[in-house]
Order: C-alpha cells, then structure tokens, then sequence
C-alpha cells in the first residue's frame, strides 16, 4: 500500500499562489508518471551548485533515477547529499491581454530528500524495468535488460517520496478589469506531447516490424 502524504511540510508549502498547491498524493503520482525527464539538483562535494536532468520512474513510494558512475556530477549524490527534485509538464500557453499576465498552464512536483544508491541484484532490475517502462510503456519486455558489466557502470538512485507537493495551473488568462475590453485576442493555446512517425535504426535487420512499445505509444495520464 502506497504511503499518503501528511500534509505540507516547510519545505514543500506552497507559498505563491497557494491556490495552486496539491499535496493529494495521487495528483504527486500521476505528474511524476507523465513527465518523462525530471531536474533533480544538489550540492556538489565542493559545495558548488548542481541541477541536472535526468531519466526517472516511480514504483510505489520511491523515485528510481538514472546516470552514470562515470559522471563525477553524480559522486555528491552517492554519498548521500540531500536533494531537490522537479518534475514539470507543460499543458497551454496562456495568452493574456496584457503582457505581464501571461502565464501557462501546468504540472509540477517537487520532492525534497536523500537519495541512497542501488546496490542489490533484484532492485536494479526493477529500477532498470521501470525506467525502460517510463520511457515507453512495454518496452521492458521487448529489450535486452541489462548485464552486470552494465549495471557497474550504470548509477540507479533509490529516492523515498516522502516530501512532495505538487502545482498546478488551469484556465484562462486572468487579465486586469481595465484590460479586459482591449481588442486583443486572449485565451489559451494547448500543448501536448505526441509521437511522430518511427524512425527505423539504418542498420535495422530485415524483416523486425515496429513492436507495440511504438505503434501503441502511450503516456501514462498523457494525451
């Protein structure tokens, strides 16, 4: 059973626009399973500032991320620094009369904790499974998994979803009252994430037709 949020903490309270605050955790799942990249950002061992993007997946109550041992970025992060992850979806631009009234229409979390690093042979799978999942649904059944040279040199992240809270803009444009009868079209113009036409390897061999990861192409709560 999924663990539920207990509320805002001081860390995640959200204080511009308030409104616009979610702590619901099923509203905090369900952005973190859309979004495809995430920002997670840190100290660095020297104490300089770091922000990187990164792959992602939630299974259950953890937050799996992706890099590379190799990276030196990543090294803070392995030994136990405290983290600040984002995750953000864009769903319109919202055109208003005025210019400083524009805004755009949104998800996002944020999740505040410390991540540990995978070690264990079966908790790498399902991390790795996962994130091949979150980056095309089904996929993890139709690709080689990794091997154990690839895990050594692959960096997986356990991260709890502990401290989150997520924001959330709908709607129009919210325009002055003396703007309003300007002769300026407002509203908004949606966006949405959409696959194009597959783009087959060169090197494909003969005769692989696209597998249903492709044709079926689906984001988990997307369009």
């Amino acid at each position: 059973m999924l663990s539920r949020m207990p509320g805002p903490t001081p860390r995640t309270q959200v204080h511009r626009h308030p409104e616009r605050g979610d702590y619901d955790r099923d509203t905090i799942d369900q952005i973190l399973d859309e979004a495809l990249i995430c920002h997670v950002a840190f100290n660095d061992e020297k104490g300089a500032p770091r922000c990187l993007p990164t792959i992602h997946a939630r299974v259950g109550d953890t937050i799996y991320l992706h890099g590379s041992k190799a990276a030196r970025a990543w090294k803070a992060l392995r030994a136990g620094a405290e983290v600040c992850l984002v995750a953000t979806i864009v769903d319109g631009l919202v055109l208003a009369r005025s210019a400083f009234n524009h805004s755009m229409n949104y998800r996002s979390v944020v999740v505040f904790g410390t991540a540990r690093e995978v070690t264990d042979p079966e908790e790498l799978h399902t991390a790795a499974a996962a994130i091949t999942s979150h980056v095309a649904p089904g996929r993890e059944h139709e690709a080689r998994m990794p091997t154990d040279a690839e895990y050594k040199q692959t960096l997986l992240l356990a991260l709890p979803l502990d401290e989150a809270s997520a924001k959330v803009r709908t709607g129009a444009p919210k325009d002055d009252a003396e703007d309003m009868e300007l002769p300026i079209w407002a509203g908004v113009l949606p966006l949405h994430t959409q696959p194009g036409e597959p783009e087959p390897d060169p090197q494909l061999s003969e005769g692989l037709h696209v597998p249903p990861s492709v044709t079926g192409y689906h984001r988990p709560g997307g369009h």
